[in-house]
């Protein structure tokens, strides 16, 4: 018999005595075998989160294993998810006018390392066109002034609809999102911001830091919300700067740094392996 082959379970509830054990022994009982499993109990909130790779017996599809676990989930009030491993979330990218975060995403994704599924990408400029017709993906121009935000932003969504795309990757798209569309994208849409956050939000943190005389810089990838550069961070990294480093010096350094940081954000999450925790996350990183 065919179905699913592996899952990934997560979850996060309030600690309790018995908890490991009683998935443990439910997905035992059901022929389930454990293949990876992290946990983490955040001792300030009480709140414990896992996640858990199980390899399937044959013949259980996803919708009947959610519901064999739905009971379970009841009774601890967990707030929880089962995936198929094999299925791989769709993706829509947003980039402006540097293409390094997108040029990383889309290799990795063309080399199979990346397990997204990339349906698109939308700009406000045609800069990157080429680059992603080389890629033979979809491009879509959709050019914003203060005057057609809102139109523009109800583009992106439909389109976010129209591919059923599972999160929107901000790989350097220089416009601010509004409140109402960071709603709707609550927990889907990932930025990558070149500053290690929270120090130098908002425009040009490279100059921020070159005033200040940093010794590091970095960059982070964090969840959008409606408050600028204060989602919940996923993943940072700093390189070591000096005083003979200008801006622009410190800008091409970053550049490197954010690919990086947003590919590996991105890879946990398609992976399933962050967990939203009030304004922080839980990432079980390999």
């Amino acid at each position: 018999m065919s179905g699913v082959k592996e899952i990934v379970l997560t979850f996060s509830c309030k600690d309790s005595k018995g908890l490991v054990a009683a998935v443990a022994t439910l997905f035992a009982t059901l022929g389930f075998n454990i293949k990876e499993s992290s946990q983490f109990e955040d001792e300030n909130s009480q709140r414990f989160f896992m996640r858990t790779v199980f390899e399937c017996p044959p013949g259980y599809a996803l919708g009947q294993i959610r519901q064999l676990f739905k009971p379970l989930g009841e009774q601890y009030q967990m707030d929880w998810n089962i995936f198929d491993t094999h299925d791989k979330p769709k993706i829509l990218i947003a980039v402006s006018q540097w293409g390094h975060c997108l040029n990383n995403l889309l290799n990795s994704w063309r080399n199979g390392t990346l397990p997204v599924d990339i349906v698109g990408v939308v700009s406000n400029h045609e800069v990157m066109r080429d680059l992603v017709d080389w890629y033979k993906l979809p491009f879509h121009y959709l050019p914003v002034t203060a005057a057609t935000k809102k139109e523009q932003e109800g583009q992106i969504f439909q389109l976010i609809e129209n591919y059923q795309a599972d999160c929107l990757v901000l790989a350097r798209y220089m416009q601010i999102l509004s409140d109402d569309l960071c709603r709707k994208l609550n927990g889907r849409a990932i930025n990558i911001h070149h500053s290690f956050l929270p120090g130098f939000k908002g425009a040009k943190p490279y100059h921020q830091a070159y005033d200040r005389g940093v010794k590091l810089i970095g960059a982070t990838a964090h969840y959008v919300t409606a408050d600028l550069d204060e989602g919940p961070i996923i993943e940072q990294a700093v390189e070591r700067v000096s005083h003979i480093n200008s801006p622009d010096d410190m800008a091409e350094i970053g550049r490197d740094i954010e690919a990086v940081v947003l590919n590996r954000a991105l890879r946990w999450h398609a992976e399933h392996r962050v967990l939203l925790n009030g304004s922080k996350t839980v990432v079980f990183s390999r």
